[in-house]
């Protein structure tokens, strides 16, 4: 039978993809690692990993396996961590995975009010893209996720933490600077500037139908580069309303309210459905209320006990 410590064993090794360094950050030396693999492979009657590539990478099925050992650990450690939620006690990791144009806003109030109110509490946050996210939650790899919804998958719990407007941010140059709105098709017949599979200007295929949306306009980027780029190069591009506050007063002159319609995002909290650190969630909830402002708050949000 494997032992939880033979999977964090493998695990070790998909994460430093190096037996030694693996072997070190288990206590090990490098041929005990490798034996107890090796017990592994023959318990299960398959090859985990590739020796012969540089750096060691899985096999297919051990790839498999490796994913599956993470989430078998991860449901571990809610045993332990399920006494602990009871207690109220705030402390260990916790990885929060945040899409990029939301991180600005919030990872460096989330440092101060969990540092306040949690010390003992081990934060680490990442940028990544929003299925990256949900891959990374459904892997047991991060614990939380904070990302523009809706999610809809039965897999994981939503949370809607605040509600915000995009505006648009228009060259000084450009004669809508002169409007004090702008609607959505106006808008769309600009040279706008997105950063999707690269940062662009907004293809004329993408605004056929009005199939682009919003918060596809910055995947995987950030807002402050494409304000840049409509500053040296003319054009517009779309701004998230949390996100003023961040760009330099003088540039604040250059936003502008989209109408007809009015576009907007719910940015949520996402969960495994089977979390349990009550108390981490609560922390976590009641920050982001602290760093918002209460106008965009989304209304009463839910807290308390998860109900498996």
């Amino acid at each position: 039978m494997i032992t939880l410590q033979q999977l964090r064993y493998i695990v070790a090794i998909d994460e430093y993809r190096h037996f030694g360094k693996a072997a070190e950050a288990c206590g090990l030396t490098q041929p005990t690692l490798s034996l107890m693999v090796k017990k592994i492979e023959e318990e299960l009657d398959v090859r985990l990993f590739d020796r012969n590539a540089h750096p060691v990478h899985p096999t297919e099925i051990g790839r498999k396996v490796i994913d599956q050992a993470k989430v078998v650990l991860y449901h571990a450690g809610q045993i332990a961590e399920m006494t602990r939620s009871e207690k109220e006690i705030l402390s260990g990791s916790l990885k929060i995975a945040l899409i990029s144009t939301v991180a600005p806003v919030l990872v460096p109030g989330l440092f101060r009010f969990l540092g306040e109110k949690a010390p003992a509490l081990s934060l680490q946050t990442e940028e990544m893209l929003t299925h990256t996210i949900l891959d990374r939650l459904r892997k047991a790899e991060v614990d939380m996720g904070i990302l523009a919804g809706p999610v809809q998958d039965p897999d994981f719990l939503e949370i809607p933490l605040y509600h915000e407007t995009f505006l648009a941010y228009v060259s000084p140059d450009n004669p809508l600077a002169e409007q004090d709105c702008i609607t959505r098709e106006t808008l769309l017949g600009q040279a706008v500037w997105i950063i999707r599979d690269g940062l662009r200007r907004l293809d004329p295929a993408d605004r056929e139908g009005g199939a682009i949306t919003y918060e596809r306009f910055f995947e995987g980027g950030r807002v402050g580069t494409l304000i840049q780029v409509v500053n040296e190069n003319g054009g517009v591009t779309v701004v998230p309303e949390t996100h003023t506050d961040l760009i330099l007063f003088s540039q604040q002159k250059c936003l502008r309210p989209i109408v007809d319609p009015v576009p907007s995002r719910t940015i949520s909290l996402v969960i495994r459905s089977d979390y349990i650190h009550e108390a981490k969630l609560n922390a976590v909830v009641d920050a982001v209320r602290r760093i918002i402002p209460a106008n965009l708050h989304e209304g009463p949000v839910r807290k308390g006990t998860l109900r498996l």
